[in-house]
């Protein structure tokens, strides 16, 4: 089957996609979007979340035809050019990135959040963060990231560099 989809603003058409292939394995096998990781393969560790039509989703569980003609953003895709995000700068500039295997669903999920929310106490902090699973940091680094760039600082960081953040 033919599945076509817009990946971070680019139009992709995808040939001979067969019926269970996942959408995770068509962002970095087919499309050369490697960002997005294949860690359980079940949903369970968050390693893989992209936005589908503006939602969070699990990569690995989105078969690649339900995403046909719908909008997907990935990690790579919260950048502007070589300019990092602020929450991306965050991670980096707290110390949240180790092994680096979580570290995409993280930044996707603490940009969902970040949207919704711009000033999330720990609490939901911890909440929106809960199906991301990462073995190296201890979460520490990642709560103090998520802090940092919560809020105001967010703000300031767009309006300086003049660019909007997007989903």
């Amino acid at each position: 089957m033919r599945v076509n989809i817009a990946v971070n603003d680019t139009e992709h058409v995808v040939d001979d996609v067969w019926e269970g292939e996942s959408l995770l394995y068509v962002l970095r096998e087919r499309c050369g979007l490697p960002g997005s990781k294949n860690a359980c393969e079940q949903g369970e560790c968050g390693s893989c979340t992209v936005y589908l039509d503006g939602l969070p989703v699990c990569a690995c569980l989105v078969a690649a035809g339900q995403a046909n003609g719908r909008q997907v953003r990935t990690v790579e895709g919260l950048a502007d050019g070589e300019q990092l995000h602020p929450v991306q700068r965050a991670f980096v500039e707290c110390g949240a990135v180790q092994c680096g295997f979580c570290t995409p669903g993280l930044l996707v999920s603490t940009h969902d959040l970040l949207r919704r929310n711009p000033n999330p106490s720990d609490p939901e902090i911890r909440e929106a963060l809960a199906g991301n699973l990462c073995r190296c940091t201890g979460y520490e680094k990642i709560l103090d990231a998520v802090r940092s760039a919560s809020g105001a600082r967010i703000d300031t960081v767009r309006s300086a560099s003049g660019a909007e953040d997007q989903q």
